[in-house]
């Protein structure tokens, strides 16, 4: 097709549930594109000669190369060429912030709408599943060499799937009873359906990935002992599972649940399904969630599809909210109630040390802080009184301290993430890596996936040659050769 022609054709809606069915249920939102909406979407691409979309893509996939053969009714083949840099596509098509990456850069976003980039990515992942036409690449002859990963989450999975493609022995230890990591305790199942991330799981699981759950490093074994055991190096990607909250009076009231406790239950216990599953959700009246990010509309659209009225109460204004716009979208559509301008300061509770309302302080904005965001600033004499069962604090989170208090050759800095490379992700003791949130704090999904690539590749260097090259002496390296 001429270009031009293809700058004509609208990006597709792809379709979803009604928000008043939804609103009652944990069915995935969203229902994905059709093989024509597929089609006509993957026209849009103009085929850049110099493709910048894949320079917004932290896992380097080959965005032009598999929407061309989506456009060319080559649904299989494109989710191959997807898994060519991406273990895990059903997945980042679903969560990945691609308004803020890859799409984010695609040339027709600078006069209209990008391609539709991570839709075209679920779709192709999907029909893949759906199909059961998974193909295995052909993996090369062990190297004898051993590496164990600490966390089945998406920085150690991924970890996993590059380095059991170069030949050597891999083994994730997971300390949760299902590998996943926050796919599968802290994102819904209406966001992102289990039955999706099992499927991931089991494709590494074919390829040779052993995975050990219920096996707690820092308890069972320590990281010094896995590496006199055998192991040839260690990736640390235990995330950021340590809840932040705001020391405000009244947290330690019944009816106060940190968002990771509040997620889990119903996620990865799968307390919405209560009395299938012996994990009893928390039924409440009303729930305020407090903060503005994805794990905030995760929560609050939870509680009201547990029954609850859904208030969501953000400090800031709604354009410094950091969620997703289509999770704030979802959100709204659903009726949940966005507070803005609006901070807790107390939570209340009744004599039987139960909550029973918050009170809270309207703010305005002032000036940039350390983060480019406008500061809020109370407003002196504004409080009020909102009553409420159940308060959700989601305000982040920090690394849990075990393995570091296990390990004392692991440097951490003043948050509790671990000291790395920026460039290598080495860590302060030989022969361990780390990446994802234990070293950034909490971030996507996305950026742990980048960081787990990147590990991998010096994992495989150092397990190979014992050492491993900072990147812009490797091309240095790479140009010298040249030269010669």
């Amino acid at each position: 097709m001429d270009p031009k022609e293809r700058k004509k054709i609208p990006r597709q809606k792809m379709p979803e549930q009604d928000p008043r069915r939804r609103r009652h249920n944990f069915e995935e939102v969203p229902y994905g594109f059709t093989e024509e909406l597929a089609i006509t979407e993957a026209k849009r691409c103009l085929k850049c000669k110099k493709p910048l979309c894949m320079t917004g893509c932290p896992v380097n996939i080959r965005i032009p190369e598999f929407i061309k053969l989506i456009e060319e009714g080559k649904f299989i083949e494109a989710a191959w060429k997807l898994k060519e840099q991406n273990a895990l596509p059903a997945v980042t098509g679903r969560v990945c912030p691609q308004e803020s990456q890859c799409e984010a850069k695609c040339i027709l976003g600078k006069k209209g709408e990008p391609v539709a980039i991570g839709r075209l990515e679920r779709f192709a992942a999907d029909f893949e599943r759906i199909a059961g036409d998974i193909q295995l690449p052909q993996l090369p002859e062990p190297t004898g060499k051993k590496i164990a990963i600490i966390g089945a989450g998406p920085a150690g999975l991924t970890v996993a799937g590059d380095l059991i493609k170069l030949g050597h022995k891999i083994t994730i230890f997971e300390a949760l009873h299902e590998p996943g990591g926050v796919l599968v305790y802290g994102i819904p199942e209406f966001r992102l359906p289990k039955n999706i991330v099992k499927a991931e799981v089991d494709y590494l699981r074919r390829l040779g990935v052993d995975i050990k759950t219920d096996f707690v490093v820092g308890k069972a074994h320590t990281v010094d002992e896995l590496l006199s055991n055998g192991y040839d190096a260690v990736f640390i990607g235990t995330g950021a599972g340590l809840p932040i909250f705001m020391n405000i009076p009244g947290e330690n009231l019944v009816g106060v649940y940190s968002a990771n406790e509040y997620l889990t239950r119903s996620n990865l216990m799968k307390a919405f399904r209560f009395p299938e599953y012996g994990t009893a959700p928390v039924r409440s009246k009303k729930v305020i969630t407090i903060g503005g990010g994805n794990v905030a509309m995760d929560s609050a659209r939870t509680a009201m599809r547990l029954g609850a009225e859904s208030i969501i109460v953000y400090r800031r204004s709604r354009a410094e909210m950091p969620a997703r716009a289509e999770e704030i979208h979802h959100a709204e559509e659903e009726g949940i109630q966005l507070m803005i301008l609006t901070n807790p300061v107390r939570i209340l509770g009744d004599d039987q040390g139960r909550v029973k309302a918050v009170e809270c302080i309207r703010m305005e904005l002032g000036e940039p802080d350390a983060s480019g965001r406008r500061r809020p600033v109370p407003i002196e004499g504004s409080e009020f009184i909102m009553e409420c069962d159940t308060v959700i604090p989601a305000l982040g989170n920090r690394p849990n301290p075990l393995i570091p208090m296990t390990t004392p050759a692991l440097e951490t800095t003043r948050w509790g993430t671990l000291e790395a490379d920026p460039d290598t992700l080495e860590t302060t003791m030989k022969g361990v890596f780390a990446g994802g949130d234990i070293v950034t704090g909490a971030a996507t999904v996305i950026s742990a996936m980048g960081a787990g690539k990147t590990a991998a590749a010096s994992i495989h260097e150092y397990v190979t040659t014992g050492k491993v090259t900072k990147p812009e002496k490797k091309e240095e390296k790479e140009k010298n050769t040249e030269k010669t």
